[in-house]
């Protein structure tokens, strides 16, 4: 069946088996070159936007949860279109090229951009051009390893790019350091760093061989949403859904950090380290546990580490920064235990002429829960205030863990 005809493909595209278990295939550490490149430039905007549009545009936290929103959930529009665009005659880096080349372009084009409308049209851009990459981009990361190594092939590529997301904050710190509100610095860096991670595509990643059976249909839209036929699929993508409808938003995190301790606007910049850094250290050792003990029981445990942030939240008000760094690294820990974690576990369920369809439905679904996420927690915070805007997703939180833990999704093979 699909996994015969994707160890095929990955033997001509040159992944080692069984032997090379100690190497990561070449495509992952190229790709991961590109993800750092870019969550440099991806993370100094990040870094700097909450507090530029809360703080220097003077925006309601139910504005920001709107932009917010939109930043993370107009993904949702695209993935679709860009895994199907990749899977038809294997064009995987072509498309990934394309959403990485659009959001390098949007990063200087946020300094004309000082309205809400204007912000709100190059986010969306940018999520566009996230949207088209990732399925892609993950499809590349998962025929270029063996079915038993998906976790440790993720996990290399997501402590790479985390690599990228504590330097980000880190430039755009210093930028702000040297030149108070100099946030047009900023986006101008970032675009220039973007540049560079499309160069490094261009160069260094190579096409995955051909894969699929012969004589199977082409891969369409219609064979990728196909695959929800199979009961795994719909249990992972519903219970991505689920945990992400009651995920609070890193900005969000970050501000109730800003707002809970104290921490000045020139340092906010750097609370995103604390997170990447959690996730730097633990991605690796994660990903190889996830591909020993199972990739479903790691993902839904890493939600337990936001079980103990979200209180922390509150009940370290006014906390020094020994509060600050517990509660951020929870936060990356969570990261590293479920991002590459959910696409590893997806990815081996998926034929591979269908990878990179498969896989943008089940980030379509975790997209499309953020944004309703994001929309509903900036209402709370805007109505009820941040301590009950916070239980209420702690609350809401423990519940949605409790169903993934019972929807274990179970192995099985692909429809024909």
């Amino acid at each position: 069946m699909y996994l015969s005809t994707a160890r095929a493909a990955d033997a001509a595209a040159g992944v080692r088996k069984g032997s090379g278990r100690g190497s990561v295939p070449a495509t992952v550490i190229a790709l991961g070159s590109v993800s750092l490149l870019t969550d440099v430039s991806a993370e100094m905007v990040t870094a700097v936007l909450p507090i530029y549009v809360v703080v220097q545009l003077g925006l309601s936290p139910l504005a920001f949860g709107l932009l917010d929103g939109l930043y993370g959930g107009v993904t949702v529009l695209v993935r679709l279109a860009g895994g199907h665009l990749a899977d038809r005659r294997g064009r995987h880096k072509l498309v990934a090229g394309l959403g990485y080349g659009l959001s390098a372009a949007c990063k200087p084009a946020l300094l004309p951009a000082a309205t809400v409308p204007g912000l709100a049209a190059v986010l969306a851009a940018d999520r566009i051009g996230k949207g088209l990459r990732t399925a892609p981009r993950d499809a590349l990361i998962s025929l270029s390893s063996g079915p038993d190594e998906q976790g440790r092939a993720f996990g290399v590529h997501r402590a790479m790019d985390t690599v990228g997301a504590l330097l980000g904050p880190l430039v755009a710190f210093g930028l702000l350091w040297t030149a108070a509100d100099a946030y047009d610095a900023v986006f101008v860096v970032s675009g220039c760093v973007a540049a560079a991670g499309v160069l490094v595509l261009v160069l260094f990643v190579r096409r995955p061989a051909p894969a699929g059976e012969t004589g199977a249909p082409p891969p369409s839209l219609r064979r990728a949403l196909g695959l929800l036929r199979m009961r795994a699929m719909r249990r992972i993508c519903g219970c991505a859904a689920l945990l992400g409808a009651v995920t609070i938003g890193d900005a969000f995190v970050f501000l109730l950090v800003q707002d809970r301790f104290g921490v000045t606007p020139q340092w906010f910049p750097l609370l995103p380290l604390g997170t990447a850094a959690g996730f730097l250290v633990l991605a690796m050792p994660l990903g190889l546990l996830a591909d020993r003990v199972g990739r479903w029981p790691v993902f839904v445990a890493g939600h337990g580490a936001l079980l103990a942030a979200y209180p922390a939240l509150l009940l370290w008000d006014g906390g020094g920064p020994a509060a600050i760094c517990g509660v951020l690294v929870l936060h990356g820990a969570f990261y590293a235990a479920t991002d590459g974690v959910l696409m590893a576990a997806a990815g081996p369920l998926l034929p591979a002429e269908l990878r990179a369809g498969g896989l943008a439905l089940v980030q379509t679904a975790q997209a499309a829960a953020r944004l309703v996420s994001s929309v509903l927690f900036g209402a709370a915070w805007t109505v009820w205030g941040a301590g009950p805007a916070v239980w209420a997703a702690t609350i809401a939180l423990v519940v949605s863990v409790a169903v993934a833990l019972v929807l274990h999704p179970v192995t099985e093979e692909a429809p024909e």
